[in-house]
């Protein structure tokens, strides 16, 4: 449906998909924090006691799974923001 200016209003639908995408995204970033003070408390904790192979590996499983799932959650988490303030400054 339009409105008097020929614009189409958001239906519920997405609004609904940008909040499940919202909540995904507000997890991963959790948990990518999560896994990334795990590597540093990992790292301190190598670095005091001397590094061995398992403790490096953890380490850089651990900065790896975290740059996969922060990535993506901190552009996507700016992108619907990003829509959600443009469709107030719209009126939508």
């Amino acid at each position: 449906m339009a409105d008097e200016q020929g614009r189409l209003n958001p239906t519920d639908q997405v609004r609904q998909r940008r909040a499940v995408v919202a909540r995904w995204t507000l997890l991963a970033n959790r948990v990518g924090y999560l896994v990334l003070a795990l590597a540093v408390a990992t790292f301190i904790i190598a670095f005091a006691i001397g590094f061995s192979s398992m403790l490096a590996t953890t380490v850089v499983v651990c900065l790896i799974v975290s740059f996969v799932l922060l990535a993506p959650s901190i552009v996507l988490g700016y992108a619907v923001k990003a829509a959600e303030r443009e469709d107030l400054e719209n009126n939508l």
